[in-house]
């Protein structure tokens, strides 16, 4: 499978410590562990965090051809805290290099010649006209592409407008339980695939309960993002959705029971998690 994530790259900003991470960018690294091609496009500052996101990304396994340089805004950072259940919020610092992304006409070039079997993004970058825009034109470009949209609201990155702007252009919807509270009727027109994540509950997909796993919670950083990965990785398989979601809540599992959006983990870690 060949995936292209686009959004944000940011540092999350921790009590004890600083981790590369954002949703986008969480979700091209878990779509990497899958063994799949990734292609990660987003931008960071000219500044220390950013050539130290630079170095990270290569760590990961990732590649950062289209990781821009953007010198009118500094690297992203958001502040996160967990609560007694560790479960993340999240205060965003904006605007942020990320919010000014572009692809030239040879690019765009490249990645239609690369024919991606998923582009994958957000809410939170597009609330910047530009980033919008460049969506657009790399799905007019990438147009055997399926999309999937992994809503992921935060405070003062989104609005009901540009949430209905985004779901049309969606084959496949995720989203929590709260975001689902929130956006009920917004979501009730969309022909999409919808999958809405119940944290330790599983989740539903299409109307179906699918059991999740109980596992010891380090932190949820980080696990939506690997939902969505194998989501768009077990659908691209063949698997129904039933069965696709059922895996991602394996990956999600996994990667809540580990600290931070991007630890290491393997696929076979995930296929031997079971409730006993």
């Amino acid at each position: 499978m060949k995936l292209v994530s686009l959004g944000e790259i940011l540092w999350d900003v921790f009590p004890d410590r600083e981790e590369l991470g954002g949703a986008a960018f969480n979700l091209a690294f878990h779509a990497s562990r899958l063994g799949n091609e990734v292609i990660f496009i987003s931008a960071v500052g000219d500044d220390p965090r950013g050539a130290r996101a630079r170095q990270k990304a290569t760590k990961l396994g990732l590649e950062t051809n289209f990781i821009q340089t953007n010198p009118d805004a500094p690297t992203g950072v958001v502040t996160v805290t967990l609560d007694a259940a560790r479960q993340p919020s999240f205060v965003l610092e904006r605007p942020a290099a990320y919010d000014r992304v572009t692809l030239t006409g040879r690019q765009l070039e490249t990645l239609a010649a690369a024919d991606p079997d998923w582009i994958c993004f957000g809410t939170l970058s597009f609330v910047s006209p530009v980033n919008l825009a460049t969506l657009r034109r790399l799905i007019e470009a990438c147009p055997r592409a399926r999309r999937l949209f992994d809503v992921n609201l935060r405070v003062g990155s989104w609005s009901e407008a540009l949430v209905r702007e985004l779901l049309p252009l969606a084959h496949v919807v995720k989203l929590n339980e709260s975001e689902m509270e929130t956006l009920g009727a917004v979501m009730s027109g969309t022909r999409a695939t919808l999958c809405v994540t119940c944290a330790e509950r599983g989740c539903i997909i299409d109307g179906v309960a699918v059991p999740g796993y109980r596992v010891r919670v380090a932190d949820a950083v980080g696990a939506g993002d690997s939902f969505s990965a194998a989501l768009a990785h077990g659908l691209s398989q063949g698997l129904p959705p039933v069965q696709a979601a059922g895996f991602a809540n394996r990956v999600g599992a996994i990667v809540t029971s580990r600290r931070g959006g991007t630890p290491f983990w393997t696929p076979e870690e995930a296929a031997a998690l079971t409730n006993r």
